[in-house]
């Protein structure tokens, strides 16, 4: 009996993997997964939770993103990646491990083309909105009550990747003393390299101040790492009917085989740093008042980090956070912005630009 419609897959000559879902594929898959009927090999599919009755439909989201994802059914959310890598993909182990937290869209199945990860399926949030979206809202109004909520859900997150599981029983780790100066500096180095223009020189012309911004890496002692979200910023936090949920564990795509245990402070270092761009989208999209936007951007940083350190230790896990890595981690992160832009957004980079030429004006 012919198989109802699955992706294409293509292997080029030099074994790169391209992968198209064309219409209808994502609903044929679904239905399949569903009703538990095998998939064509080479497809494999690792099931996390069993999969809700999936009404037919089929949309996709439209939004600019490297995936490609389709909601079916109103239901059910298949995330496919068109260049599918063979490399260790780092999401389907967290979503095991975090099968439960609750501010995490429920997962429900995983599905490789061979040895490559080709798909990841979780649940639909209903009414959803991402925080290039609602937290723009946010600023263009002027209000920061979100921030409370926000903090307290990175907290969260962090204190359920550092409980043991059957997936991480060791989910905190001590490792000698890390060389987190060597990524940063790397990070600098390649922003000098792709930036050009106008905003090339001025970076240029500012690498001494970011790299004495750097210097405290160096010496940065033993501290605790987890399993960290990787590119923790509004734009994967869902405001929903529910609340507000995380999503995309891909890890940072600016870094090449990243280490996935890592400071939490890179996490929350990412996050904070996403509402000063926020702050940035706001004066360009919404024409908000630049004085007015860097207010609620310091005001909705500092409630966001209070509640985030609050909410860790009302969890017992205060440990978590290295304050002394904040501020470094902020301004590579910056570093890494520039790097995205340059390889896969290059209207992105008014951005982070925005943000470095605030802080060292």
């Amino acid at each position: 009996m012919e198989h109802s419609p699955w992706p294409v897959v293509e292997r080029g000559p030099d074994g790169t993997i391209t992968l198209a879902a064309g219409a209808g594929v994502t609903e044929s898959v679904v239905r399949d997964l569903a009703n538990g009927a095998a998939p064509p090999p080479p497809f494999t599919v690792r099931t996390l939770a069993p999969l809700p009755a999936v009404p037919p439909g089929e949309r996709a989201i439209t939004v600019d993103q490297t995936n490609h994802s389709v909601i079916a059914g109103e239901a059910v959310v298949v995330k496919w990646f068109p260049a599918p890598s063979r490399a260790p993909h780092p999401a389907p182990a967290v979503l095991a491990h975090l099968a439960g937290f609750a501010s995490v869209a429920a997962p429900y199945a995983v599905i490789f083309w061979e040895d490559a990860l080709v798909a990841l399926v979780t649940a639909y949030l209903p009414g959803s909105r991402d925080g290039w979206e609602w937290c723009v809202d946010e600023a263009a109004a002027g209000r920061t009550g979100f921030a409370s909520d926000l903090g307290r859900l990175a907290a969260e997150l962090h204190a359920a990747t550092a409980a043991p599981s059957a997936t991480f029983p060791d989910p905190v780790r001590l490792p000698p003393r890390p060389d987190f100066a060597a990524r940063a500096e790397g990070a600098l180095r390649e922003a000098l390299s792709l930036t050009d223009g106008d905003d090339g020189d001025w970076l240029a012309r500012h690498a001494g101040e970011l790299r004495a911004e750097l210097a405290p890496l160096a010496g940065a002692g033993r501290t605790p790492l987890i399993h960290i979200h990787g590119d923790l910023h509004v734009g994967q936090v869902l405001q929903w009917r529910g609340g507000y949920a995380v999503v995309d564990f891909d890890g940072n795509p600016t870094v090449a085989e990243a280490e996935a245990f890592q400071p939490a402070a890179r996490d929350l270092a990412q996050l904070l740093t996403s509402l000063d761009h926020v702050g940035q989208v706001t004066v360009l999209r919404r024409s908000a008042d630049p004085a007015a936007t860097a207010a609620w951007v310091r005001s909705a940083r500092s409630e966001t980090r209070t509640a985030y350190e609050n909410g860790l230790a009302d969890a017992g896990r205060a440990d978590l956070l290295d304050r002394s890595l904040l501020r470094p981690f902020e301004v590579e992160q910056e570093c890494r912005e520039l790097i995205y832009a340059a390889r896969h957004l290059p209207r992105w980079r008014y951005a982070p630009m925005g943000v470095l030429r605030g802080w060292f004006a």
